[in-house]
């Protein structure tokens, strides 16, 4: 894979060791690996974490056993870098369900290792298995649970104000692009979302100066940031028990894909 313009030469190269170290160390196969955090969710700070998710898969006699094996490799956080995966059995269990953390693994901006074909049939079923319902009640939820937690004084940790925007504009994106499961970055989410401009370089500005600083700090709130979220979770509040619901669960066909992935 050729690395990333936003993650160091330095920091490329380590994630690409462990990740070795995990296929030769677990006797697995990883499809895709991704970052996950804030540096893939589009504001980073100088000292943000590194946050690497896989999807692996392991050879085929590995699953034919009375006793089934763990579906997640774990390993231990050093530094500033935080390495785990699932199994493409569970994997796959939680795209049938349009599950949002394995739909934005997909999506990520920042791939570190791909098998291409293999990403390609994932994401594929995934759009097939969408149930734009789901996403929404996950979003509705992570953000109301923001908002309650970070956002409820008069002045605030400027920072938390994203962590409530992406499932807001989450929610957003899902009312405005039907059938399209949302994408994991922030500036992908604007630009699906039709955002007003004077809202746009407000949310730019934050953007910039969480990327020049440790810590942003607190400040009082920001009116047009508090519309925004509000008038999306009060629209999905109403909106979401209409939407469309599970996509018919194809259990052949990810039996198929299943075993194409594992080479069974």
């Amino acid at each position: 894979m050729k690395r990333h313009a936003d993650i160091p030469k330095e920091r490329w190269a380590e994630v690409q060791r462990r990740l070795d170290a995990i296929e030769r160390g677990e006797g697995c196969r990883i499809l895709f690996a991704v970052e996950s955090g804030s540096r893939a969710w589009g504001f980073p700070s100088p000292d943000s974490d590194y946050d690497v998710r896989f999807v692996y898969a392991r050879p085929a006699d590995w699953y034919l056993s009375v006793y089934p094996g763990r579906d997640v490799i774990e390993t231990p956080i050093e530094d500033d870098m935080d390495v785990n995966g699932w199994d493409l059995r569970k994997a796959l269990h939680l795209v049938i369900k349009s599950n949002a953390v394995i739909s934005e693994w997909m999506e990520s901006p920042i791939v570190y290792r791909r098998d291409a074909a293999a990403l390609r049939q994932l994401r594929a079923f995934a759009d097939r298995m969408l149930n734009p319902r789901a996403l929404a009640y996950h979003y509705l939820h992570l953000a109301r649970q923001q908002v309650a937690a970070k956002l409820a004084r008069d002045r605030i940790a400027l920072k938390r104000y994203f962590y409530a925007l992406r499932p807001a504009l989450a929610l957003r994106f899902l009312r405005l692009q039907r059938g399209k499961r949302p994408p994991m970055q922030l500036r992908a989410l604007i630009d699906g979302s039709d955002l007003p401009a004077t809202t746009t370089r407000v949310i730019d500005r934050l953007v910039a100066a969480k990327s020049r600083t440790r810590e942003l700090g607190t400040g009082p709130r920001i009116p047009a940031l508090d519309r925004l979220i509000a008038a999306e979770i009060a629209t999905a509040a109403g909106a979401t028990s209409a939407m469309p619901g599970r996509a018919p669960a194809d259990l052949a066909a990810a039996d198929r894909l299943f075993r194409r992935l594992i080479g069974a």
